[in-house]
């Protein structure tokens, strides 16, 4: 039996942000026609995690609308699907980093106005105290400068920083005044509204439905299949 994908996504009281996620979802289902795709939320909306499993039959894989691997990945949705049968739901590394995600926020930039050219970026993520998370933020930079031959420097809207603005404020300091703010956020909600805020010269729009965000969350569910295949059927992963 061809196994579910679950996408589990961080959850929101934007009703922008909700359509945002359930649209990318859409998107998925275009690329990948015959495939059961469901969504649940980690928190904020419905279904939850628990709710939406209870719900469906065979094997599951779950894919975390996460672009980062901080505790929502590796705390939050085990716990939530600690009473799965072990045997039926495996669970997907985060979203990125991934070149293709560096590819959807060069792309959000150009739309943006960014023109091509070597000027700096600050990409703009949620911000976490989890020092993985926020490895996976500066490998995501780190992708994002290779896939636009620039400069890009790493903030967070909230945690430790540096801050969007405080970042912007150094490169303009070091005689850069047309700084671009990458968003690194996967819908529209508080925070994507704060970075609206900064004095960046130009500021991508989340990544939403862009196709390599839908062709990325299809990838980490072929990873999955594909592990379960070679196991000689489903099993459980962290």
């Amino acid at each position: 039996m061809t196994a579910t994908l679950l996408a589990v996504a961080h959850g929101t009281r934007d009703p922008e942000g909700v359509r945002t996620v359930r649209a990318l979802l859409d998107e998925v289902r275009r690329l990948r026609p015959g495939l059961r795709v469901r969504l649940a939320w980690l928190g904020l909306v419905e279904p939850s995690v628990p709710q939406l499993l209870a719900s469906l039959s065979g094997p599951v894989v779950a894919v975390p609308l996460l672009l980062a691997s901080g505790y929502h990945v590796r705390s939050d949705l085990p716990a939530l699907l600690a009473d799965a049968d072990p045997g039926t739901v495996r669970v997907t590394p985060a979203l990125g980093p991934s070149p293709l995600l560096a590819d959807a926020l060069a792309a959000r930039l150009a739309e943006a106005g960014r023109p091509p050219g070597a000027s700096p970026v600050v990409l703009a993520a949620t911000g976490s105290s989890d020092p993985r998370a926020r490895a996976d933020t500066a490998e995501s930079a780190r992708l994002l400068s290779a896939h636009l031959n620039a400069p890009v420097t790493v903030s967070f809207a909230s945690g430790e920083g540096p801050t969007p603005a405080e970042a912007i404020a150094a490169w303009h300091r070091s005689g850069h005044p047309n700084v671009s703010l990458a968003t690194h956020l996967l819908a529209p909600g508080h925070f994507a509204h704060t970075l609206t805020q900064t004095p960046a010269r130009w500021t991508s729009a989340p990544l939403g439905t862009h196709p390599s965000v839908a062709e990325l969350v299809l990838r980490r569910y072929d990873e999955a299949a594909v592990l379960q295949t070679e196991a000689n059927g489903p099993a459980w992963a962290h």
